[in-house]
């Protein structure tokens, strides 16, 4: 790729005084760009943080039937996230073991930050058998710290998907199609209540013993509105980032999630992520190389993007996939499905309700049913 500035004409400094001038100009795009956004939406923040009452209010909805965390039995620590850490309890009232996650808080003065409420808003509102379970919450007793109380699930798909590798086993179709159908329920279920979850990946989702598949990790979720407007633009862990979030796109919805959808789709078939860019730019690249880089005529706008204007990208043919992913893996029907996912223009990508009626997950052999999943071995 080449960028729209002049270096010197040395052929030994060329290669690394041109990366270091798109880095910064990624590097200081991103820093106006987060900038202005949150100079334009400081009054929208303001107003959203007046829609919540901190967790010491005991008129907060959500704290009227809040429990005493002593009723609960710390048993280990599972996982930290950006929004807290997860530990395993056992309810000493139902004698059930659940998962705690502990909201952080951003200083006392503000209390917990408007993503985790928002989390815990989204997570009680949810109700689907493949999103976790939030089962209520529960703080210690002057509120000082405060838990979602949730269903825990055995594995975390990142994982089990490490072992079946480590064993030198790949999933079968069945196992696939099993996976996907159940994740773009999910998807749908939070597409159709206006929700975008914003950071899918194999990490985020779990897999119970009786192989149903849960989504979870709600921090990043929030509700989105129509058309789409200017969000948080660092969103989305990088590997699962779509093009118009790594090309500083002012605005997005739904789709981010779908692109998403199909970095995880590639990742169930290979065991292997589809798109390991070692930092934005490398991200992008990677993207182009497989997908072709775009145009205005696939992707209308795509040349007033914020970094299209500043970078001259390579100009890579479509195809890359088909080489990535081999038809003993994937069939012609699988590759159109992930192409549907993997499509630049935001407003073209397959929606989920779509996705769960391609012909794909018709053609033989169809998904199995997820009691057999952890029954049945992988190819």
């Amino acid at each position: 790729m080449s960028v729209g500035v002049p270096l010197p004409k040395s052929q030994k400094d060329k290669c690394g005084l041109k990366k270091a001038a798109i880095d910064r100009i990624y590097k200081n795009k991103i820093r106006r760009e987060k900038n202005n956004h949150k100079h334009k939406t400081s009054k929208r923040n303001n107003d959203e943080k007046h829609e919540f009452i901190d967790a010491d209010s005991p008129f907060h909805p959500a704290f009227q039937s809040c429990r005493p965390v002593d009723e609960f039995q710390y048993l280990y620590r599972i996982d930290e996230g950006a929004f807290g850490t997860i530990h395993a309890a056992k309810d000493r009232r139902t004698g059930e073991i659940v998962a705690l996650k502990q909201l952080k808080k951003i200083n006392k003065t503000e209390g917990f930050s408007i993503a985790a409420r928002r989390e815990l808003g989204i997570l009680l509102k949810m109700q689907h058998p493949n999103i976790v379970a939030g089962r209520g919450i529960a703080s210690s007793s002057r509120n000082e710290h405060v838990f979602i109380v949730m269903e825990l699930v055995d594995y975390d798909l990142k994982t089990f998907m490490q072992t079946i590798k480590g064993n030198k086993q790949m999933f079968s179709v069945e196992h696939v199609k099993c996976l996907m159908t159940q994740l773009l329920s999910a998807v749908q279920h939070l597409h159709n209540h206006h929700v975008i979850h914003r950071d899918l990946k194999s990490n985020n989702i779990l897999l119970s013993n009786e192989g149903v598949l849960k989504l979870a990790d709600f921090g990043m979720a929030r509700e989105y509105e129509f058309p789409p407007r200017e969000y948080t633009p660092d969103v989305v862990t990088r590997w699962y980032r779509a093009p118009e979030l790594l090309l500083l796109s002012k605005e997005y919805s739904a789709p981010v999630d779908m692109w998403s959808v199909g970095c995880i789709f590639a990742e169930l078939i290979t065991l292997r992520p589809l798109f390991p860019g070692r930092c934005e730019l490398d991200q992008i690249t990677k993207i182009f190389m497989d997908m072709g880089t775009p145009s205005d005529t696939i992707w209308p706008g795509y040349s007033a993007l914020p970094m299209v204007r500043n970078i001259v990208f390579d100009d890579y043919p479509p195809g890359g996939l088909r080489k990535k992913i081999s038809r003993n893996l994937l069939s012609e029907e699988g590759l159109s499905l992930l192409q549907g996912f993997l499509t630049y223009d935001p407003a073209k990508r397959t929606t989920a309700a779509a996705a769960l009626e391609h012909p794909y997950f018709k053609e033989q052999p169809v998904a199995m049913e997820p009691a057999i999943f952890l029954k049945s071995p992988a190819r």
